[in-house]
């Protein structure tokens, strides 16, 4: 598998290839927890680790795996990868380790995160393979932060409520009130609201995309992901 550049990387993770707008892929988390940016925010972040660490380590390893078990030694990394994560978010955030609940140990499900192990990592140099985990989490994240701050700001009047949890005591002077005395739009705050958000920037970005193609140029496929599974 030729080594594709560090560009072309970030071009797929960050836009072409976006986790979640072309893939389609984690919608438990993205749709669960997107009430606000700093839970999005802190989600994206474990999420993003967790392929940096798990496309570094399969890189490493990949030499030394059979084809039999190679999943089963994916699983098992990335496992091993979100426990410690969970661990240190139990540890020096714990509120908001709460406020996610049962979506931090969910990770391990995400099926982009067993994606990016076996069609890229598995097949590429450790550079290359921490940078796709690098460029698929920041695009993974974007979205959640999008989604997230879409929600609040229609379901409360508000942005980065709660930022201490994530940013300490400093966190205090990032929440904005936009809205004064605004009562709330209840559909923004529950499950519907984050289809409707996740629909609304997918529409957006296939509009942009559609006005950067050259006129009569065919629409491209997005890139295959491990079998044809949309997982959590």
């Amino acid at each position: 598998m030729a080594e594709p550049t560090p560009g072309r990387i970030l071009a797929d993770g960050l836009w072409d290839n976006n986790p979640a707008l072309v893939q389609i892929l984690g919608l438990c988390p993205l749709l669960a927890v997107t009430a606000t940016v700093v839970n999005g925010l802190a989600l994206g972040l474990a999420t993003l680790a967790t392929l940096v660490l798990s496309n570094s380590v399969v890189s490493l390893v990949r030499h030394h795996v059979t084809p039999e078990i190679r999943v089963a030694v994916y699983v098992l990394i990335i496992a091993c990868i979100v426990t410690a994560i969970e661990l240190a978010m139990n540890a020096f955030f714990h509120d908001l380790y709460l406020i996610l609940g049962i979506f931090v140990p969910l990770i391990v499900t995400n099926c982009n995160i067993l994606a990016r192990a076996e069609a890229f990592a598995s097949r590429q140099r450790l550079l290359p393979a921490a940078l796709d985990g690098l460029a698929m989490g920041l695009g993974f994240t974007a979205v959640l932060v999008a989604l997230g701050a879409m929600r609040e700001l229609l379901g409360r009047g508000t942005l980065f409520a709660q930022a201490e949890l994530l940013f300490g005591e400093a966190g205090r002077w990032l929440e904005v009130t936009v809205l004064e005395d605004y009562r709330g739009w209840l559909l923004a705050a529950l499950p519907p609201g984050a289809f409707i958000g996740l629909g609304l920037l997918i529409a957006l970005k296939n509009v942009i995309d559609a006005r950067r193609r050259p006129e009569g140029a065919a629409t491209p496929a997005p890139a295959p992901a491990v079998g044809h599974a949309h997982g959590a």
